[in-house]
């Protein structure tokens, strides 16, 4: 994890501009560098690094003596760097797993690249023998990427929108700052006056596909039929492939675990797999809550089953209303449900960052979106699938920003194992009917893959879906209910009868979301597209994310 910035063609003095790349430093914590590019006017990359492999050659932008008119700047990780190298017997002059990428494009291209690219990633690659600048990001956009481009092609690239914001153009009003699509690559005529011109944007990888990569990592024990025990053995082969790559580090790894199905699988699989990678320390597993809150519970049961090193962070409704406002500028967001869930994991990474030696994160985001974990009332089996893509499309917007942004303003790296690709792609090709809801307990067929394994308790294994920033305090009184009755005594009904017109796009509809939305335009005036809708489940009357708030949610009277 690190933060990237680069200019092509700027309109002012780069010392000037530069101090905006300072905005990201929270990223890459280690150690930064501004370097600008030869003959080329105005144009330069900015680089925060967060050293996790190779420390002594990881800075950047990366160039190599083979390829002289090559500069990559890229954040992320690439799980079959190696296999690559050896498969193409490529020479390798350091050991970072970015240089790949540079090998790669010299012998097929840049679309090729990419597809081959096994990881999490977003890249800034500059060839200026052939005057070219490409953009990139991997399939979730699980690494983040933010453009800003003039009419008369001024280029600005930046890890988060906030390195952006103050960038000065010749425009008379601000440019648009814009979200690079996850999955996508974008070519760049550069001119010698350093301005670019885009002349195409494609997609190297979607989430229905299997990703080119895998034709170079067999798997043994895959079958090809959709007979149940098969389905069930693959489900446990390539969960187990996606934890075992993503281990590589020369920094000491930790997990979130909440106590729910998604962060106990993870933690469990991680630990067992440690163990048999011989990594010389134990597992920190990490959870946060009130002392009697249904995560706290769960996750002292999971953390003793599987003997990792268990640390518990203390939250109060109290220190979660004062996070706000520092967690909704990390964000860039104004969606209810991402501010609401990310204050948790905002001061739990805090907690990681002060208190231990932990800077790889695993977590468990992405099932709920890729197994059907808020469906309960689905009109068919075909709607549930088609809506479980549009939601892993959107995961850039709402819970991979949550833990990008809420990790990386603390310096930690995370790795979210159930958005390997393919991973995801193989659970979406099942049969629809396979995929829903059974009995009234969502994600089904993954809890019947991992039954009887001992992985970690089986009350564990089928414990209802809950809304992390629900499950994180007491029943009696949750995050939510708190945070309403903070929000009463700060907008009043006069206020919000005017949201519409003060905040045409997107209107805040309940006091909550007119408390946030004032916060972000403090913050971000006039930039409310960044948002570009409320995340709300779908088959089921909502006015309100949260999980206590839906007619499915029983508490659950044993805790």
């Amino acid at each position: 994890m690190c933060g990237i910035w680069a200019l092509f063609g700027s309109d002012e003095c780069l010392a000037v501009q530069c101090t905006n790349a300072m905005k990201i430093a929270h990223r890459g914590p280690d150690a930064f560098r501004f370097e600008n590019v030869n003959r080329f006017t105005n144009c330069c990359f900015g680089f925060h690094h967060l050293a996790i492999v190779d420390q002594l050659s990881g800075m950047q932008p990366l160039r190599v003596k083979e390829f002289p008119y090559l500069w990559l700047c890229y954040n992320g990780e690439i799980y079959n760097h190696i296999r690559l190298k050896n498969h193409f017997e490529f020479e390798h002059q350091t050991k970072v797993y970015g240089e790949i990428l540079l090998h790669l494009y010299d012998r097929f291209g840049i679309k090729k690249m990419a597809s081959m690219l096994d990881g999490v990633f977003a890249f800034i690659l500059l060839d200026t023998a052939n005057r070219k600048v490409f953009l990139g990001r991997d399939t979730y956009g699980v690494r983040p990427l933010f453009t800003l481009l003039t009419d008369d092609g001024f280029l600005a690239v930046c890890s988060e929108a906030k390195g952006l914001v103050e960038i000065k153009t010749s425009m008379s009003t601000p440019a648009k700052i814009t979200a690079f699509p996850p999955g996508h690559f974008e070519v760049f005529d550069l001119k010698l006056n350093g301005k670019v011109q885009s002349f195409q944007i494609d997609r190297f990888h979607c989430c229905t596909e299997e990703p080119k990569h895998a034709d170079f990592n067999n798997l043994e024990g895959l079958g090809t039929d959709f007979e149940l025990e098969t389905v069930k053995s693959n489900i446990r082969i390539l969960f187990e492939d996606a934890v075992k790559k993503r281990l590589m580090a020369h920094r000491r790894i930790g997990c979130f675990l909440s106590g729910g199905l998604d962060s106990s699988l993870v933690a469990a699989t991680l630990v067992k797999l440690a163990k048999q990678e011989q990594l010389q320390y134990p597992i920190q597993t990490f959870s946060i809550g009130a002392e009697d809150s249904p995560d706290a519970i769960a996750a002292r049961k999971v953390a003793a089953h599987i003997n990792s090193e268990h640390h518990e962070v203390n939250f109060t409704p109290e220190e979660g209303i004062r996070a706000l406002d520092e967690v909704i500028f990390h964000l860039e967001s104004y969606d209810i449900t991402t501010v609401r869930a990310s204050v948790g994991v905002y001061l739990i990474s805090k907690y990681i960052r002060e208190k231990t030696d932990t800077i790889v994160i695993f977590s468990g985001e992405g099932l709920d979106e890729l197994t059907q974990g808020y469906f309960h009332k689905t009109p068919s089996p075909k709607a549930a699938a088609e809506d479980s893509v549009r939601l892993m499309k959107e995961l850039h917007l709402f819970d991979v920003l949550r833990l990008d942004r809420t990790t990386a303003a603390h310096g930690l790296e995370l790795r979210v194992p159930f958005l390997d690709h393919r991973f995801t792609a193989y659970y979406l090709s099942l049969p629809e009917e396979m995929q829903v809801p059974k009995n009234g307990v969502e994600k089904h067929l993954l809890r019947e893959s991992f039954k009887g394994l001992n992985l970690f308790p089986d009350e564990i294994l089928w414990r209802r879906k809950e809304a992390f920033s629900d499950s994180m305090t007491s029943l009696k009184k949750s995050w939510y209910t708190s945070l309403q009755e903070h929000i009463k005594s700060k907008v009043n009904d006069s206020q919000l009868e005017k949201a519409s017109k003060l905040f045409p796009f997107n209107p805040p509809t309940t006091k909550e979301g007119f408390f946030i939305r004032q916060i972000f335009e403090k913050h971000y005036p006039g930039r409310s597209e960044w948002t570009p809708h409320y995340w709300m489940p779908r088959w089921i009357k909502a006015t309100d994310p949260s999980a206590r708030t839906l007619s499915i949610y029983k508490p659950d009277k044993e805790q």
